[in-house]
């Protein structure tokens, strides 16, 4: 009995640490939390809810995803160089008339010699291809992929709501609002590429914290309690680390659809050392930021910023192995479109190289073989980059278009676009019903559920609070991805760019909501007036929610509207 009263000591001191909650019970030491953190839950009742409701979302996505017939904005590219990518291997001019003859049904013939200078990176049109390749070059086949990947997007959300806050229904809460959001439903029903890296962009964040996770628990197994006080605590034990890894390839896939994806791989890079030095800390280590410097940061470093370049470059093999047709076809004209010259309010600018030749000296290099063909190839992908980050910074810079949107508004949902309507249908035709002098319409216009934005920016506003203010570190996921996906945009905000970027911020805005209603509805231990107050008041907002995107339903999905009907849902000048 003697000797078994020091291991009992030892046991509790791993399981309860010195500080007391509110209600006066021990808070568990770092041990105890990193070996059982989230509370159980039924695998399967877990996944099959989530899965359940992805499903809900892909049925909703899929509803008449053909209609309208005809290239809605920007599919007018994508859904064009999506096909040549997966035929040609490269992307390849268009004739004239490509649009006409695709919804006629001719998928051949529609493409001229040469590669055709595209402005963003591949990911998104492969997948957006692979729709095609299966269903057709049709609307259907080039939104369908959009309408899979916004659905599984919805299945990553509650898992990872679930991991933040422990609750299968707060995940399921994330899933929903996000399901019933306007602007990842309209973008689940385009060929743009904007709800790729959002995907990407989600699975790479829910990587970074399962990671967390991990990596306490792995600590737990390490560490001796407590550890000695010169402990840097364990290196080599957490050289590899799989959530990581799996983070680096999703950071890379967002990039290599579009280039933004850049700045939150940033941001959650610098939040994962965070993360790790903090979790040195609460087990004891001394010094632990400075040590985490060398134990953890090269470690994170290696695992994502490398991997994701690795990845992006790979999402490039296609475009490498055709290397030479770009090398040798695109002409000076096309340069010069994107990235020669230009002038903006009556300044001009030129390239530092309008000559076809400086611009790609191995356009006029003899072919190599071997290991000196892969070295030129990657020349030749490097001066196709400097090209188009000059369009992107320098050309862009001298257009406007009518919807383009500042980004200091887009929480606000300031200047939605519209990217397809049927207009002027007279009464009596085409099912019109409007009464005589007025007429009737379809619209499909890019815009969000103005319940979950505008609340979102209370909910981003609480999160910043309890970040900072109470430490609470599942805060600094929604505020740490609402920043890196916003903030940057205000650098650009004298080029064109639209509302629908917006995307990448609502994922975040989703979690700072789906916190802050676990907050109001406090924890399940026992029922209190507060709880019971708590769960009316949220549940009052998911079906405020769920109306919202009701009302709205027919100008996401180009249904038929009277006139009065369509602007009683236009409450903004700026929305038209």
């Amino acid at each position: 009995m003697t000797r078994a009263a020091p291991q009992r000591e030892s046991e509790r001191e791993v399981t309860v640490g010195l500080s007391s909650t509110a209600e006066g019970r021990p808070v568990p030491s770092a041990w105890a939390r990193a070996k059982g953190r989230l509370p159980k839950e039924d695998p399967f009742i877990g996944w099959s809810a989530a899965l359940a409701l992805g499903l809900l979302a892909l049925f909703l996505r899929l509803w008449r995803l053909g209609s309208p017939r005809e290239f809605q904005f920007d599919e007018t590219y994508y859904a064009k160089d999506a096909w040549a990518l997966l035929k040609n291997g490269f992307v390849r001019g268009y004739v004239e008339d490509a649009n006409d003859q695709i919804l006629s049904g001719t998928t051949t013939d529609l493409w001229t010699e040469g590669p055709s200078m595209i402005v963003h990176p591949e990911v998104g049109k492969y997948l957006i291809g692979l729709g095609e390749v299966v269903f057709g070059l049709d609307p259907f086949g080039w939104r369908v992929a959009s309408a899979v990947v916004g659905s599984l997007m919805v299945v990553v959300m509650v898992r990872l709501a679930r991991r933040l806050t422990g609750s299968t229904m707060l995940g399921l809460v994330a899933g929903l609002l996000l399901m019933l959001d306007g602007l990842h439903f309209v973008l689940s029903r385009l060929a743009l590429l904007d709800i790729f890296v959002a995907f990407f962009l989600l699975c790479g964040v829910a990587c970074c914290v399962n990671d967390r996770d991990w990596y306490r628990a792995r600590l737990a197994r390490l560490l001796p309690s407590p550890p000695p006080a010169s402990s840097w605590g364990p290196v080599r034990g957490l050289l590899f680390r799989p959530w990581l890894l799996l983070g680096g390839i999703s950071f890379g896939l967002a990039i290599g659809t579009k280039w933004t994806a850049i700045y939150p791989l940033a941001a959650f890079g610098l939040l994962v050392w965070a993360w790790s030095a903090g979790g040195r800390r609460s087990f004891g280590v001394r010094w632990a930021w400075l040590r985490s410097v060398v134990a953890d940061a090269p470690t994170a470093f290696v695992h994502l910023v490398v991997v994701a370049a690795a990845t992006y470059l790979l999402t490039w093999t296609g475009w490498l192995v055709h290397a030479e047709e770009y090398e040798q076809h695109l002409s000076s004209t096309q340069y010069t479109q994107y990235s020669g010259s230009g002038s903006c309010d009556g300044e001009s600018f030129v390239d530092d190289a309008p000559d076809r030749d400086a611009r790609w000296p191995t356009a006029t290099e003899p072919d190599a073989s071997g290991l000196g063909e892969v070295t030129q190839s990657l020349r030749s992908l490097w001066y196709y980059h400097r090209d188009v980050y000059t369009f992107h910074t320098h050309f862009l810079n001298c257009s406007t278009h009518t919807y383009q949107s500042q980004p200091s508004g887009w929480l606000l949902l300031n200047r939605p676009v519209g990217v397809a309507a049927d207009t002027g249908i007279e009464p009596g035709t085409r099912g019109c019903t409007a009464p005589a002098g007025s007429d009737c319409l379809r619209q499909v216009l890019l815009i969000g559920t103005p319940m979950i934005w505008w609340t979102g920016i209370v909910a981003l506003a609480f999160a910043v609070l309890m970040w900072v203010g109470a430490r609470d570190w599942r805060y600094g996921v929604a505020v740490t991805g609402a920043a890196s996906t916003w903030l940057p945009w205000l650098i650009f905000d004298d080029r064109p760019i639209f509302l629908f970027y917006a995307v990448l911020i609502l994922p975040f805005v989703v979690l700072a909501l789906t916190l802050g209603i676990g907050r109001l509805i406090g924890p399940d231990r026992e029922p209190t007036t507060r709880r019971t107050v708590g769960v009316v008041l949220a549940g009052s907002f998911l079906v405020l929610v769920l109306l919202n995107f009701a009302w709205f339903w027919p100008i996401f999905t180009h249904e038929l509207l009277t006139h009065s009907a369509w602007l009683d849902r236009i409450w903004f000048s700026r929305w038209i």
